[in-house]
Protein backbone atom coordinates (compact mmCIF):
# COMPACT_ATOMS: atom_id res chain seq x y z
CA UNK A 1 0.00 0.00 0.00
CA UNK A 2 1.35 3.45 -0.95
CA UNK A 3 1.77 6.16 1.63
CA UNK A 4 -0.97 8.21 -0.06
CA UNK A 5 -3.45 5.29 0.08
CA UNK A 6 -2.61 4.70 3.74
CA UNK A 7 -3.30 8.36 4.59
CA UNK A 8 -6.59 8.31 2.62
CA UNK A 9 -7.73 5.10 4.36
CA UNK A 10 -6.89 6.50 7.78
CA UNK A 11 -8.84 9.66 6.97
CA UNK A 12 -11.83 7.58 5.80
CA UNK A 13 -11.90 5.44 8.95
CA UNK A 14 -11.55 8.51 11.17
CA UNK A 15 -14.41 10.30 9.37
CA UNK A 16 -16.52 7.16 9.57
CA UNK A 17 -16.07 6.84 13.34
CA UNK A 18 -16.86 10.54 13.81
CA UNK A 19 -20.13 10.23 11.88
CA UNK A 20 -21.20 7.02 13.54
CA UNK A 21 -20.75 8.93 16.79
CA UNK A 22 -22.54 11.96 15.33
CA UNK A 23 -25.67 9.91 14.55
CA UNK A 24 -25.69 8.35 18.02
CA UNK A 25 -25.15 11.73 19.73
CA UNK A 26 -28.11 13.31 17.92
CA UNK A 27 -30.26 10.35 18.94
CA UNK A 28 -29.32 10.90 22.61
CA UNK A 29 -29.44 14.72 22.55
CA UNK A 30 -31.58 15.93 19.61
CA UNK A 31 -31.47 19.49 20.98
CA UNK A 32 -27.78 19.66 19.96
CA UNK A 33 -28.59 19.31 16.24
CA UNK A 34 -28.72 23.05 15.50
CA UNK A 35 -25.51 23.78 17.40
CA UNK A 36 -23.59 20.96 15.71
CA UNK A 37 -24.75 22.03 12.25
CA UNK A 38 -23.72 25.63 12.95
CA UNK A 39 -20.27 24.45 14.03
CA UNK A 40 -19.96 22.30 10.88
CA UNK A 41 -20.97 25.14 8.55
CA UNK A 42 -18.73 27.66 10.33
CA UNK A 43 -15.80 25.23 10.09
CA UNK A 44 -16.34 24.76 6.36
CA UNK A 45 -16.57 28.52 5.86
CA UNK A 46 -13.34 29.11 7.78
CA UNK A 47 -11.46 26.49 5.73
CA UNK A 48 -12.77 27.87 2.41
CA UNK A 49 -11.78 31.44 3.30
CA UNK A 50 -8.44 30.39 4.77
CA UNK A 51 -7.40 28.26 1.77
CA UNK A 52 -9.17 30.49 -0.77
CA UNK A 53 -10.81 27.37 -2.21
CA UNK A 54 -7.52 26.12 -3.69
CA UNK A 55 -8.52 22.47 -3.17
CA UNK A 56 -12.23 22.88 -4.09
CA UNK A 57 -13.17 23.04 -0.40
CA UNK A 58 -16.37 24.90 -1.36
CA UNK A 59 -17.47 21.92 -3.43
CA UNK A 60 -16.76 19.59 -0.51
CA UNK A 61 -18.77 21.80 1.85
CA UNK A 62 -21.69 21.91 -0.60
CA UNK A 63 -21.49 18.11 -0.97
CA UNK A 64 -21.72 17.65 2.80
CA UNK A 65 -24.77 19.90 3.10
CA UNK A 66 -26.48 18.31 0.09
CA UNK A 67 -25.86 14.82 1.50
CA UNK A 68 -27.01 15.76 4.99
CA UNK A 69 -29.97 18.03 4.18
CA UNK A 70 -32.64 15.38 4.85
CA UNK A 71 -30.93 14.37 8.11
CA UNK A 72 -30.76 18.01 9.17
CA UNK A 73 -34.45 18.48 8.37
CA UNK A 74 -35.39 15.29 10.17
CA UNK A 75 -33.57 16.26 13.38
CA UNK A 76 -34.69 19.90 13.37
CA UNK A 77 -31.18 21.27 12.74
CA UNK A 78 -32.26 23.70 10.02
CA UNK A 79 -33.51 27.16 10.95
CA UNK A 80 -35.91 27.17 7.98
CA UNK A 81 -36.93 24.45 5.52
CA UNK A 82 -34.81 25.46 2.51
CA UNK A 83 -31.64 26.20 4.50
CA UNK A 84 -29.85 23.27 2.85
CA UNK A 85 -30.37 24.55 -0.69
CA UNK A 86 -29.39 28.09 0.27
CA UNK A 87 -26.25 26.84 2.03
CA UNK A 88 -25.20 24.85 -1.06
CA UNK A 89 -25.73 27.96 -3.21
CA UNK A 90 -23.75 30.22 -0.82
CA UNK A 91 -20.80 27.83 -0.48
CA UNK A 92 -20.54 27.45 -4.26
CA UNK A 93 -20.83 31.21 -4.85
CA UNK A 94 -17.99 31.79 -2.36
CA UNK A 95 -15.99 29.12 -4.18
CA UNK A 96 -16.59 30.87 -7.53
CA UNK A 97 -15.52 34.17 -5.99
CA UNK A 98 -12.05 32.68 -5.41
CA UNK A 99 -11.73 30.40 -8.46
CA UNK A 100 -14.21 31.84 -10.93
CA UNK A 101 -16.26 29.86 -13.45
CA UNK A 102 -15.51 28.65 -16.94
CA UNK A 103 -16.14 30.98 -19.87
CA UNK A 104 -18.16 28.13 -21.39
CA UNK A 105 -20.96 28.39 -18.79
CA UNK A 106 -23.16 30.65 -20.99
CA UNK A 107 -25.89 27.95 -21.37
CA UNK A 108 -26.34 27.78 -17.61
CA UNK A 109 -26.48 31.57 -17.21
CA UNK A 110 -29.22 31.44 -19.84
CA UNK A 111 -30.95 28.65 -17.87
CA UNK A 112 -30.99 30.82 -14.72
CA UNK A 113 -32.37 33.81 -16.64
CA UNK A 114 -35.15 31.61 -18.07
CA UNK A 115 -36.43 30.90 -14.55
CA UNK A 116 -37.27 34.47 -13.58
CA UNK A 117 -39.99 35.57 -16.04
CA UNK A 118 -42.13 32.94 -14.29
CA UNK A 119 -41.85 34.98 -11.08
CA UNK A 120 -43.42 37.98 -12.83
CA UNK A 121 -46.22 35.83 -14.26
CA UNK A 122 -46.88 34.36 -10.81
CA UNK A 123 -47.28 37.82 -9.28
CA UNK A 124 -50.31 38.39 -11.56
CA UNK A 125 -51.83 34.91 -11.13
CA UNK A 126 -51.68 34.24 -7.39
CA UNK A 127 -54.83 34.58 -5.30
CA UNK A 128 -55.02 37.39 -2.77
CA UNK A 129 -54.39 35.22 0.30
CA UNK A 130 -51.51 33.14 -1.17
CA UNK A 131 -48.12 33.15 0.58
CA UNK A 132 -46.39 34.34 -2.57
CA UNK A 133 -42.83 34.63 -1.23
CA UNK A 134 -42.84 31.15 0.31
CA UNK A 135 -44.38 29.50 -2.76
CA UNK A 136 -41.90 31.14 -5.14
CA UNK A 137 -38.92 30.38 -2.88
CA UNK A 138 -40.02 26.75 -2.48
CA UNK A 139 -40.27 26.20 -6.23
CA UNK A 140 -37.24 28.24 -7.31
CA UNK A 141 -34.70 27.17 -4.67
CA UNK A 142 -34.09 23.77 -6.31
CA UNK A 143 -33.71 24.98 -9.92
CA UNK A 144 -31.47 27.87 -8.82
CA UNK A 145 -29.37 25.44 -6.75
CA UNK A 146 -28.96 23.34 -9.89
CA UNK A 147 -27.96 26.36 -11.94
CA UNK A 148 -25.31 27.47 -9.44
CA UNK A 149 -23.97 23.90 -9.13
CA UNK A 150 -23.67 23.73 -12.92
CA UNK A 151 -21.92 27.12 -13.08
CA UNK A 152 -19.36 26.00 -10.51
CA UNK A 153 -18.71 22.55 -11.99
CA UNK A 154 -19.00 22.95 -15.76
CA UNK A 155 -15.53 22.46 -17.30
CA UNK A 156 -14.04 22.72 -13.78
CA UNK A 157 -10.81 20.70 -13.55
CA UNK A 158 -10.54 18.69 -10.36
CA UNK A 159 -7.93 16.15 -9.27
CA UNK A 160 -9.23 12.61 -8.98
CA UNK A 161 -8.26 12.48 -5.29
CA UNK A 162 -10.15 15.73 -4.59
CA UNK A 163 -13.16 14.33 -6.46
CA UNK A 164 -13.08 11.26 -4.21
CA UNK A 165 -13.06 13.59 -1.16
CA UNK A 166 -16.15 15.34 -2.54
CA UNK A 167 -17.91 11.96 -2.77
CA UNK A 168 -16.76 11.17 0.76
CA UNK A 169 -18.28 14.42 2.04
CA UNK A 170 -21.50 13.43 0.28
CA UNK A 171 -21.50 10.02 1.96
CA UNK A 172 -20.57 10.85 5.56
CA UNK A 173 -23.77 12.61 6.71
CA UNK A 174 -25.74 9.69 5.23
CA UNK A 175 -23.79 7.35 7.52
CA UNK A 176 -24.74 9.58 10.47
CA UNK A 177 -28.41 9.50 9.42
CA UNK A 178 -28.36 5.73 9.02
CA UNK A 179 -26.86 5.37 12.51
CA UNK A 180 -29.53 7.68 13.94
CA UNK A 181 -32.32 5.59 12.38
CA UNK A 182 -30.92 2.30 13.65
CA UNK A 183 -31.09 3.63 17.21
CA UNK A 184 -34.47 5.29 16.60
CA UNK A 185 -36.10 2.13 15.13
CA UNK A 186 -33.76 -0.80 15.80
CA UNK A 187 -36.18 -3.57 14.74
CA UNK A 188 -39.22 -4.04 12.49
CA UNK A 189 -40.68 -6.86 14.59
CA UNK A 190 -43.14 -4.72 16.54
CA UNK A 191 -43.65 -2.00 13.94
CA UNK A 192 -46.90 -1.52 12.07
CA UNK A 193 -45.94 -1.39 8.39
CA UNK A 194 -47.61 0.95 5.90
CA UNK A 195 -47.40 -0.09 2.25
CA UNK A 196 -47.63 3.52 1.07
CA UNK A 197 -44.45 4.62 2.85
CA UNK A 198 -43.19 3.32 6.16
CA UNK A 199 -42.90 6.32 8.52
CA UNK A 200 -42.19 3.98 11.44
CA UNK A 201 -38.88 2.98 9.85
CA UNK A 202 -37.89 6.55 8.98
CA UNK A 203 -38.20 8.20 12.35
CA UNK A 204 -41.52 9.77 11.37
CA UNK A 205 -39.95 11.67 8.47
CA UNK A 206 -40.79 11.46 4.75
CA UNK A 207 -39.94 7.97 3.42
CA UNK A 208 -39.60 9.34 -0.11
CA UNK A 209 -36.77 11.72 0.81
CA UNK A 210 -34.97 9.21 3.03
CA UNK A 211 -35.16 6.51 0.35
CA UNK A 212 -33.77 9.02 -2.16
CA UNK A 213 -30.69 9.90 -0.10
CA UNK A 214 -30.09 6.29 0.96
CA UNK A 215 -30.31 5.28 -2.69
CA UNK A 216 -27.47 7.70 -3.36
CA UNK A 217 -25.59 6.38 -0.32
CA UNK A 218 -25.87 2.79 -1.58
CA UNK A 219 -24.65 3.90 -4.98
CA UNK A 220 -21.57 5.62 -3.49
CA UNK A 221 -20.75 2.60 -1.31
CA UNK A 222 -21.22 0.16 -4.19
CA UNK A 223 -18.94 2.13 -6.51
CA UNK A 224 -16.23 2.31 -3.84
CA UNK A 225 -15.89 -1.48 -4.22
CA UNK A 226 -14.56 -0.81 -7.72
CA UNK A 227 -12.59 2.42 -7.21
CA UNK A 228 -10.93 1.59 -3.86
CA UNK A 229 -8.58 -1.42 -3.92
CA UNK A 230 -8.08 -2.17 -0.22
CA UNK A 231 -9.54 -5.29 1.41
CA UNK A 232 -10.20 -3.74 4.85
CA UNK A 233 -11.90 -0.67 3.37
CA UNK A 234 -13.89 -2.88 0.98
CA UNK A 235 -15.16 -5.01 3.88
CA UNK A 236 -16.17 -1.88 5.80
CA UNK A 237 -18.00 -0.55 2.74
CA UNK A 238 -19.78 -3.88 2.24
CA UNK A 239 -21.01 -3.77 5.84
CA UNK A 240 -22.22 -0.18 5.38
CA UNK A 241 -23.88 -1.08 2.07
CA UNK A 242 -25.84 -3.90 3.73
CA UNK A 243 -26.92 -1.67 6.62
CA UNK A 244 -27.89 1.29 4.42
CA UNK A 245 -29.52 -0.84 1.73
CA UNK A 246 -31.77 -2.47 4.32
CA UNK A 247 -32.80 0.89 5.83
CA UNK A 248 -33.53 2.22 2.36
CA UNK A 249 -35.70 -0.74 1.34
CA UNK A 250 -37.81 -0.78 4.50
CA UNK A 251 -38.87 2.83 3.93
CA UNK A 252 -41.28 1.20 1.42
CA UNK A 253 -40.59 4.12 -0.90
CA UNK A 254 -39.57 2.59 -4.21
CA UNK A 255 -38.35 5.58 -6.21
CA UNK A 256 -35.12 6.24 -4.33
CA UNK A 257 -34.03 2.58 -4.23
CA UNK A 258 -34.82 1.91 -7.90
CA UNK A 259 -32.91 5.08 -8.77
CA UNK A 260 -29.93 3.91 -6.71
CA UNK A 261 -29.90 0.55 -8.55
CA UNK A 262 -30.17 2.29 -11.93
CA UNK A 263 -27.20 4.53 -11.01
CA UNK A 264 -25.06 1.52 -10.03
CA UNK A 265 -25.85 -0.15 -13.38
CA UNK A 266 -25.07 3.07 -15.28
CA UNK A 267 -21.73 3.40 -13.47
CA UNK A 268 -20.78 -0.23 -14.11
CA UNK A 269 -21.60 -0.04 -17.82
CA UNK A 270 -19.12 2.79 -18.38
CA UNK A 271 -16.58 1.51 -15.86
CA UNK A 272 -16.61 -1.97 -17.39
CA UNK A 273 -16.31 -0.56 -20.90
CA UNK A 274 -13.21 1.43 -19.90
CA UNK A 275 -11.50 -1.51 -18.19
CA UNK A 276 -8.94 -3.64 -20.02
CA UNK A 277 -9.79 -7.34 -20.46
CA UNK A 278 -7.02 -8.19 -17.97
CA UNK A 279 -8.47 -5.99 -15.24
CA UNK A 280 -11.94 -7.42 -15.85
CA UNK A 281 -10.67 -10.96 -15.32
CA UNK A 282 -8.45 -10.00 -12.36
CA UNK A 283 -11.05 -8.34 -10.22
CA UNK A 284 -13.95 -6.46 -11.81
CA UNK A 285 -16.01 -9.54 -12.70
CA UNK A 286 -15.64 -10.96 -9.19
CA UNK A 287 -16.62 -7.66 -7.59
CA UNK A 288 -19.74 -7.50 -9.74
CA UNK A 289 -20.72 -11.00 -8.59
CA UNK A 290 -20.10 -10.00 -4.96
CA UNK A 291 -22.29 -6.92 -5.43
CA UNK A 292 -25.10 -9.02 -6.91
CA UNK A 293 -24.82 -11.46 -3.98
CA UNK A 294 -24.98 -8.60 -1.46
CA UNK A 295 -28.08 -7.17 -3.19
CA UNK A 296 -29.88 -10.52 -3.07
CA UNK A 297 -28.98 -10.97 0.60
CA UNK A 298 -30.30 -7.49 1.49
CA UNK A 299 -33.57 -8.19 -0.32
CA UNK A 300 -34.09 -11.58 1.34
CA UNK A 301 -33.42 -10.16 4.81
CA UNK A 302 -35.72 -7.16 4.16
CA UNK A 303 -38.46 -9.50 2.96
CA UNK A 304 -38.16 -11.64 6.10
CA UNK A 305 -38.17 -8.57 8.36
CA UNK A 306 -41.27 -7.12 6.70
CA UNK A 307 -43.06 -10.47 6.62
CA UNK A 308 -43.04 -10.50 2.81
CA UNK A 309 -44.85 -7.16 2.47
CA UNK A 310 -41.89 -5.47 0.77
CA UNK A 311 -42.39 -7.85 -2.16
CA UNK A 312 -46.01 -6.69 -2.40
CA UNK A 313 -44.88 -3.08 -2.42
CA UNK A 314 -42.41 -3.51 -5.27
CA UNK A 315 -44.85 -5.60 -7.33
CA UNK A 316 -47.56 -2.95 -6.74
CA UNK A 317 -49.85 -5.11 -4.60
CA UNK A 318 -51.75 -4.31 -1.44
CA UNK A 319 -51.35 -6.12 1.89
CA UNK A 320 -53.78 -8.82 0.72
CA UNK A 321 -51.71 -9.43 -2.41
CA UNK A 322 -54.21 -7.81 -4.81
CA UNK A 323 -52.68 -5.90 -7.75
CA UNK A 324 -53.26 -2.14 -7.56
CA UNK A 325 -54.44 -0.18 -10.58
CA UNK A 326 -52.11 2.82 -10.21
CA UNK A 327 -48.39 2.08 -9.86
CA UNK A 328 -47.54 5.78 -9.56
CA UNK A 329 -49.46 6.31 -6.26
CA UNK A 330 -51.39 9.29 -7.65
CA UNK A 331 -48.48 11.00 -9.42
CA UNK A 332 -50.03 10.47 -12.88
CA UNK A 333 -52.97 12.67 -11.93
CA UNK A 334 -50.60 15.42 -10.75
CA UNK A 335 -48.60 15.27 -14.00
CA UNK A 336 -51.81 15.33 -16.08
CA UNK A 337 -52.94 18.48 -14.27
CA UNK A 338 -49.62 20.20 -14.96
CA UNK A 339 -49.61 19.20 -18.63
CA UNK A 340 -53.15 20.55 -18.89
CA UNK A 341 -51.94 23.84 -17.41
CA UNK A 342 -49.17 23.92 -20.02
CA UNK A 343 -51.70 23.20 -22.79
CA UNK A 344 -53.88 26.11 -21.64
CA UNK A 345 -50.95 28.50 -21.05
CA UNK A 346 -48.21 27.36 -23.48
CA UNK A 347 -46.40 30.68 -23.90
CA UNK A 348 -46.10 32.16 -20.41
CA UNK A 349 -47.06 29.24 -18.18
CA UNK A 350 -49.05 29.81 -15.00
CA UNK A 351 -46.14 31.24 -13.01
CA UNK A 352 -43.66 29.95 -10.44
CA UNK A 353 -45.39 28.31 -7.48
CA UNK A 354 -48.88 28.65 -8.96
CA UNK A 355 -49.07 24.88 -9.55
CA UNK A 356 -50.18 24.19 -5.96
CA UNK A 357 -53.12 26.60 -6.26
CA UNK A 358 -53.92 25.32 -9.75
CA UNK A 359 -54.26 21.75 -8.45
CA UNK A 360 -56.42 22.92 -5.56
CA UNK A 361 -58.71 24.74 -7.99
CA UNK A 362 -58.96 21.81 -10.43
CA UNK A 363 -58.53 18.69 -8.27
CA UNK A 364 -59.56 19.95 -4.86
CA UNK A 365 -56.21 18.87 -3.34
CA UNK A 366 -53.40 21.13 -2.16
CA UNK A 367 -50.13 19.33 -2.93
CA UNK A 368 -46.74 20.26 -4.39
CA UNK A 369 -45.51 18.77 -7.64
CA UNK A 370 -43.70 15.43 -7.67
CA UNK A 371 -42.34 15.89 -11.19
CA UNK A 372 -39.92 18.69 -12.05
CA UNK A 373 -40.31 18.29 -15.81
CA UNK A 374 -44.10 18.75 -15.88
CA UNK A 375 -43.75 21.54 -13.27
CA UNK A 376 -41.29 23.41 -15.50
CA UNK A 377 -43.67 23.18 -18.45
CA UNK A 378 -46.74 24.19 -16.44
CA UNK A 379 -45.17 27.10 -14.59
CA UNK A 380 -42.75 28.44 -17.25
CA UNK A 381 -44.47 27.57 -20.53
CA UNK A 382 -42.31 27.50 -23.65
CA UNK A 383 -39.32 28.80 -21.66
CA UNK A 384 -39.56 25.59 -19.63
CA UNK A 385 -38.90 23.61 -22.82
CA UNK A 386 -35.77 25.67 -23.50
CA UNK A 387 -34.62 25.11 -19.90
CA UNK A 388 -35.06 21.34 -20.25
CA UNK A 389 -33.15 21.31 -23.55
CA UNK A 390 -30.21 23.06 -21.86
CA UNK A 391 -30.24 20.66 -18.91
CA UNK A 392 -30.33 17.56 -21.10
CA UNK A 393 -28.21 18.38 -24.15
CA UNK A 394 -25.37 20.48 -22.67
CA UNK A 395 -24.07 17.68 -20.40
CA UNK A 396 -24.48 15.10 -23.19
CA UNK A 397 -22.33 17.17 -25.56
CA UNK A 398 -19.77 17.64 -22.76
CA UNK A 399 -19.63 13.90 -22.07
CA UNK A 400 -19.28 12.84 -25.70
CA UNK A 401 -16.38 15.26 -25.98
CA UNK A 402 -14.36 14.02 -22.96
CA UNK A 403 -15.76 10.77 -21.45
CA UNK A 404 -13.33 11.01 -18.51
CA UNK A 405 -15.83 10.75 -15.68
CA UNK A 406 -16.96 7.23 -14.71
CA UNK A 407 -19.80 8.78 -12.73
CA UNK A 408 -21.30 10.90 -15.50
CA UNK A 409 -24.06 8.53 -16.64
CA UNK A 410 -24.91 7.61 -13.05
CA UNK A 411 -25.11 11.22 -11.86
CA UNK A 412 -27.28 12.33 -14.77
CA UNK A 413 -29.50 9.27 -14.22
CA UNK A 414 -29.84 10.14 -10.52
CA UNK A 415 -30.85 13.71 -11.35
CA UNK A 416 -33.31 12.73 -14.06
CA UNK A 417 -34.98 9.84 -12.22
CA UNK A 418 -35.18 11.73 -8.92
CA UNK A 419 -36.83 14.84 -10.38
CA UNK A 420 -39.39 12.53 -12.02
CA UNK A 421 -40.61 11.03 -8.74
CA UNK A 422 -39.67 13.62 -6.13
CA UNK A 423 -39.22 16.90 -8.06
CA UNK A 424 -36.58 19.10 -6.41
CA UNK A 425 -37.72 18.90 -2.81
CA UNK A 426 -34.10 18.44 -1.73
CA UNK A 427 -30.77 19.86 -2.95
CA UNK A 428 -29.18 16.48 -3.74
CA UNK A 429 -30.35 15.96 -7.36
CA UNK A 430 -29.45 19.55 -8.23
CA UNK A 431 -25.98 19.23 -6.72
CA UNK A 432 -25.31 15.79 -8.23
CA UNK A 433 -26.24 17.16 -11.66
CA UNK A 434 -23.38 19.62 -11.23
CA UNK A 435 -20.92 16.87 -10.30
CA UNK A 436 -21.56 15.21 -13.67
CA UNK A 437 -20.05 18.29 -15.36
CA UNK A 438 -16.65 18.14 -13.64
CA UNK A 439 -13.52 17.54 -15.70
CA UNK A 440 -11.60 14.97 -13.65
CA UNK A 441 -7.81 15.06 -13.95
CA UNK A 442 -5.72 11.99 -13.13
CA UNK A 443 -2.55 13.47 -11.64
CA UNK A 444 -0.67 10.15 -11.73
CA UNK A 445 -1.16 9.72 -15.48
CA UNK A 446 -0.21 13.34 -16.11
CA UNK A 447 2.95 12.94 -14.01
CA UNK A 448 3.98 9.83 -15.97
CA UNK A 449 3.24 11.62 -19.25
CA UNK A 450 5.34 14.64 -18.22
CA UNK A 451 8.24 12.38 -17.19
CA UNK A 452 8.17 10.67 -20.59
CA UNK A 453 8.20 14.03 -22.36
CA UNK A 454 11.10 15.20 -20.16
CA UNK A 455 13.04 12.00 -20.93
Amino acid sequence: MSKESYINNQFYIRMLLIHLGYGFLIFLFPELSKIILLVIMASFLFVILDRKNKGNEALMAAAYIAGGEVFFRQTGALFFWETGKYAVIIFLLIGMFFKGASSKTVPYWLYLLILFPGVLIASFNFSYDAEVRKLIAFNLAGPVCLGISALYCYYKKIKREDFQRVLLMLLMPLVAQMTYLYFYTPSMEEVRISLSGNYAATGGFGPNQIATVFGMGCFLLATRLFTIKDKLINLIDIALLILMGYRGIITFSRGGIITGIACIIAFLIFFYYKQSSTKRIEGTNLRILVLIGISIAIWIFSSLETRGLIGNRYTNRDAAGQLKEDITTGRTELITTELTAFYKHPITGIGVGKGIEYREENLGIKIASHNEISRLLAEHGVLGIFALCILIFVPLIFWFKFQNNYYFLAFVAFWFLTINHSAMRIALPAFVYGLALLYIVDEKKNTVHRKRLAG
